[in-house]
């Protein structure tokens, strides 16, 4: 930032302020020859009017407001245009600005590739991405194949004679257990008399041969599921593979297909759109960050600061008043239409302020508005006049009496 002023501690050099530029040199003023004093007797059309800058403005957080990071001036100092008054926190604008760069860059890139004939290497690449899906699909179907044929079939049948054999033996096992346990009865000495001869170690030997061959015959029938599941698997698994060795080799032909024939227009159309809102949407974000610096829009004197390092803007809020504190005017409240139309730019004036109405300046008119105001019920229209001679005691704000001389 440029050298500023800074804020003159007395009332005469405030006033000396006010009558230099940012720059340091005195406000160019029309000599007062050129334009002849407000004449006794003449016609004169007289207003109220009120001492103002000729250019000033209230500068508001723009966007979403945010937290206060520098404020770079002070009440009372001179800057000149372009320089920073005011930081608002542009972290989250900058995060903002790097993701739309990032997607801009996306769209660019995918709006080149649409544009762009896909080369004879690369269709050979997809070419032979092509054939090994092919030959993928063939490894495929000829593992479910084998599968189908016979592969699965024997393991199942292994087990099927294995169950047959454990049955056999449990049910030749069990007649042996039953065997043991028969008894017989007979009469001696004209006595009833009942044996059974294998009772006891025979029994017992026979029983837990019997329940061996239980045990066995259990497992038979375990090893026959475990034979069928894995079998049902495998084949699962096979038409899968099967199934995912077509739908690559589907997929590579089409994206072949494409390379071949090239993009459509309306894909080369939606990836220019794409680059368009991309393009949108970063401008919107570089605008977005640039209203978290405050710059002056003029050369000027600050006139108000409102806010401090710490503080949180809301949108809207008037952070810096600027003015051209040393190019002061008279601008007209109450001039009504029936005298508005015999004033014209150039016609002399004399300005009586209230606060030194010993005092009398001289001035003339350079602008007449052109649209009406509403001033206490009467139809006025503003005149604004430029004065020509240096008051130093001239403050904005202040209320003078207009009297321009009219024909």
């Amino acid at each position: 930032m440029r050298k500023r002023i800074g804020v003159l501690g007395s009332a005469v050099l405030a006033g000396l302020l006010l009558l230099m530029s940012c720059s340091g040199e005195a406000t160019e003023t029309v000599p007062a020859e050129e334009v002849p004093p407000v004449a006794e007797g003449e016609g004169v059309a007289a207003a109220e009017g009120v001492v103002e800058p000729a250019r000033w403005t209230e500068l508001e957080a723009r966007s979403g407001g945010g937290k206060i990071v520098e404020v770079a001036v002070a009440e009372g100092d001179c800057v000149f245009e372009g320089d920073l008054l005011v930081m608002i926190d542009p972290g989250d604008a900058e995060l903002a600005v790097e993701r739309a760069e990032a997607a801009l860059a996306r769209a660019g890139v995918e709006l080149a590739r649409v544009r762009t004939a896909a080369r004879p290497e690369e269709i050979a690449v997809s070419e032979a991405r092509l054939e090994a899906a092919r030959a993928a699909v063939a490894e495929a179907e000829a593992s479910r194949d084998r599968l189908n044929g016979g592969e699965t079939e024997a393991d199942v049948a292994a087990a099927q004679a294995a169950l047959a054999a454990a049955m056999a033996e449990e049910k030749q096992a069990f007649t042996l257990h039953e065997r043991t346990m028969e008894c017989f009865t007979f009469r001696w000495n004209n006595e009833k008399h009942t044996i059974c001869p294998m009772l006891g170690r025979p029994e017992e030997g026979a029983r837990y041969a019997w329940h061996a061959t239980q045990d066995s015959l259990n497992a038979a029938e375990m090893q026959l599921k475990a034979a069928e599941n894995q079998a049902g698997t495998q084949i699962r698994d096979a038409n899968a593979a099967v199934m995912a060795a077509v739908a690559q080799e589907s997929a590579l032909q089409a994206e072949l297909d494409l390379q071949q024939a090239g993009s459509l227009p309306e894909e080369i159309a939606a990836a220019e759109a794409d680059v368009g809102r991309a393009e949108a949407s970063l401008l919107a974000a570089r605008v977005a960050l640039a209203k978290t610096s405050i710059l002056a829009p003029f050369d000027g004197t600050v006139v108000k600061v409102s806010v401090e390092v710490g503080d949180t803007a809301a949108p809207g809020q008037v952070l810096v008043v600027l003015a051209t504190l040393d190019q002061l005017r008279v601008r007209t409240k109450d001039l009504i239409e029936l005298d508005v139309v015999n004033v014209a730019v150039g016609q002399p004036v004399k300005v009586t302020l209230d606060a030194l109405p010993d005092e009398p300046l001289e001035g003339q008119v350079v602008r007449i508005g052109d649209q009406e105001e509403d001033y206490r019920g009467d139809v006025t229209y503003p005149v604004i006049v430029e004065l020509l001679q240096d008051g130093q005691e001239l403050r904005w704000g202040m209320t003078a009496l207009v009297e321009i001389g009219v024909e």
